[in-house]
């Protein structure tokens, strides 16, 4: 999959420009205005997501990258634009194996309250490890997608780590997977934060959402 040279161009200029960190939301009573439209990131602990944020925009410490997975376990806003166009929302990573049963707890009620209820966002970008999958973990998160009716897409982190042949294979096996899932996007998208592989396309995939 790759865009046509002036949505790509489009999309460079729109990351080109400010963005900006928000605020953590905790709680939902914590949300921003649901003033303009939002894309959200999810992907298990450890899937690169913090990185990925970190190449889209351009930046290298917008989103925090962290060695102890599970640590955020808030929702991010970044405004992007002046004056403001749509903000990213870096959901908490999912699938920590030593984190406390309650704060798993915790993560599912303000993760799935604030996918059903949040009439602003527009799409939500669910990143899967190349070199794995999609794993049971990651199809709680895409059920939860489905039962919320909220459009989605799968995004491959980590590309350059494997095989070419190999990662077809996960594109093909990943395709197949989210056919059969309502509220899927069909394209999967494989992406470098570290080789800059499939940003410029990831941009222009958020503009086109936001549209």
């Amino acid at each position: 999959m790759s865009f046509d040279p002036e949505p790509i161009e489009q999309a460079r200029k729109v990351f080109a420009g400010p963005i900006t960190f928000l605020k953590s939301a905790p709680q939902l009573q914590f949300l921003p205005d649901p003033s303009v439209p939002e894309i959200a990131f999810a992907g298990r602990s450890n899937v690169g997501k913090s990185s990925l944020i970190n190449a889209l925009t351009g930046r290298n410490s917008l989103a925090r990258t962290s060695v102890t997975p599970g640590r955020t376990q808030e929702l991010n806003f970044f405004d992007v634009g002046d004056p403001l166009t749509f903000r990213l929302v870096d959901m908490p990573g999912y699938g920590f194996a030593k984190a406390p049963k309650d704060v798993v707890k915790k993560w599912r009620y303000l993760v799935n309250d604030f996918l059903r209820g949040r009439a602003v966002l527009k799409r939500t970008l669910v990143l899967i490890d190349s070199r794995h999958g999609v794993k049971e973990i990651d199809r709680d998160i895409l059920d939860m997608l489905d039962k919320a009716a909220v459009s989605y897409r799968i995004v491959l982190t980590k590309a350059d780590k494997i095989k070419a042949s190999a990662l077809a294979e996960t594109i093909d096996r990943t395709a197949a997977e989210v056919r059969k899932r309502p509220a899927a996007h069909p394209d999967i998208l494989a992406t470098s934060s570290e080789k800059g592989m499939g940003i410029a396309d990831l941009r222009a995939v958020v503009l086109e959402a936001i549209l």
